[in-house]
């Protein structure tokens, strides 16, 4: 009986074009600390598939292709030692205390939209603490589910670049990565870090976002996604090029997966560890295992691991941690920076040497999303919000809404995890939830 049901569910599955494996997956591949039965409620092949990764920035999917899109970036992909840096929690982990309140519009927000999780973080509490009901996204995730960063492991990469030039692997953010063979005779040769950490590498005619430019245009089909790929191939596409005469904010991923594998180059495969380690276990007190993707597409050319992807700059930004772990990333940055460490002076100083991002608002394909919108940008961060004047607040943020802010100087944080973020329905009201909060304070919720 149970083998007939398998092979009918196979065959509608066919029937209906969806690939059989796909399902299959989806029962076998949940969390071990949720119940399975709940990612039946999915229907893969109801679900809308798009040609490109995410779910398009102007669509509106229906509830079941979001919870789809959900399972799909968070739990479709195992992670294992050749796809992922691993860093393991300590029995040390920093315990929040709770001083929550409710808020009507709030919970609205977390019903209708595509918000995952809403934390707020005040003055060493946690005053806001929700998440998306049970009927809507809640039940396929706990707090012990890894969220995907999306473009907020940007953000990390920048830290870590902090943490590896005070710990003596590298001498400052005016370091040029010239030692480096990878980006040999490649317009990012002679590059300063700084340049790479504000996007002012000069590589506008060459790509932005996650892919290569075609005739001067995004191409979000193409085969070029920078994404994709270790700095070895990528660097291949760069060949022969020389930077622009006129350096400007330049948004892409390419510049941070430099950043990130500049690193990996200066410290070595162990020491690459060892420094992850020494930021999420004893500086962050990570209370459950996070993860950093590496890119090993290419490993097809060879079947030994043992050949050492690394070596061919395989880290990536892309980040899993759970909701109160981006929670205590956030609060680490900031006691960094109240307390003027070593760390805490690297973030001033890419405060104060952040760059106007410039960005032309008639150009559709460049325009940042309202959750994002800041005037300048500087080390990997979004700077100077719209209506927070006066205030220092490094922002994180990434595609679907994905957004940490923080106030360093009032001990403010927001940390608002989100699948889906658009100008229409998926529009969540991005002052009440990051904006106010930063600038009132608790009162903003009362």
């Amino acid at each position: 009986m149970i083998l007939m049901k398998k092979i009918v569910l196979i065959f509608l599955i066919l029937i209906t074009n969806v690939n059989a494996s796909e399902v299959i997956e989806l029962l076998s591949n949940s969390p071990k600390s949720l119940d399975n039965k709940v990612f039946r409620e999915i229907d893969v092949t109801k679900a809308k598939k798009y040609k490109t990764f995410n779910i398009p920035y102007k669509a509106n999917p229906d509830l079941n292709t979001l919870r789809y899109y959900f399972y799909r970036d968070l739990f479709k992909k195992k992670h294992k030692e050749n796809n992922s840096y691993f860093v393991k929690p300590k029995q040390n982990s920093y315990e929040f205390e709770f001083e929550t309140i409710e808020n009507k519009f709030v919970k609205k927000q977390l019903q209708t939209k595509g918000i995952l999780s809403y934390l707020y973080y005040e003055d060493g509490k946690i005053i806001i603490n929700e998440v998306s009901p049970k009927e809507r996204l809640g039940k396929f995730f706990n707090n012990e589910t890894k969220f995907r960063s999306n473009s907020m492991g940007k953000s990390l990469a920048s830290y870590v670049l902090g943490n590896a030039i005070c710990e003596g692997y590298i001498d400052s953010i005016d370091s040029r990565i010239n030692d480096w063979d990878l980006v040999k005779n490649t317009l990012y040769e002679n590059q300063k870090l700084i340049d790479l950490l504000n996007m002012t590498a000069g590589d506008q005619k060459y790509v932005y976002d996650s892919h290569m430019l075609d005739k001067g245009r995004v191409n979000r089909l193409g085969k070029y996604n920078v994404d994709d790929w270790t700095i070895k191939i990528i660097m291949d596409w760069f060949k022969n090029t020389k930077p622009s005469k006129k350096r400007k904010y330049n948004y892409n991923v390419v510049n941070t997966q430099l950043i990130f594998n500049y690193i990996l180059f200066k410290t070595g495969d162990d020491n690459f560890q060892k420094l992850l380690n020494k930021v999420f276990q004893e500086k962050v007190k990570i209370k459950n295992f996070a993860v950093f993707y590496r890119n090993n597409r290419d490993s097809f050319f060879s079947t030994d691991i043992d050949d050492k992807l690394s070596l061919e700059g395989d880290a990536h930004n892309m980040f899993y941690a759970t909701r109160f772990d981006y929670l205590r990333i956030a609060k680490a940055i900031m006691d960094d920076y109240q307390n003027n460490t070593c760390v805490g002076k690297y973030l001033k100083e890419i405060y104060d040497r952040r760059i106007p991002k410039s960005i032309n608002p008639n150009d559709d394909l460049k325009v940042e999303p309202r959750f994002n919108r800041t005037s300048s940008y500087g080390g990997q961060f979004h700077l100077d919000y719209p209506g927070l004047k006066d205030k220092i607040v490094f922002g994180m943020g990434g595609y679907g809404g994905k957004a940490i802010l923080i106030d360093v100087e009032d001990s403010r944080i927001v940390v608002l995890n989100s699948m889906h973020y658009n100008n229409d329905r998926y529009k969540y009201n991005h002052k009440k939830l990051l904006i106010d909060p930063i600038k009132y304070g608790k009162k903003s919720f009362k």
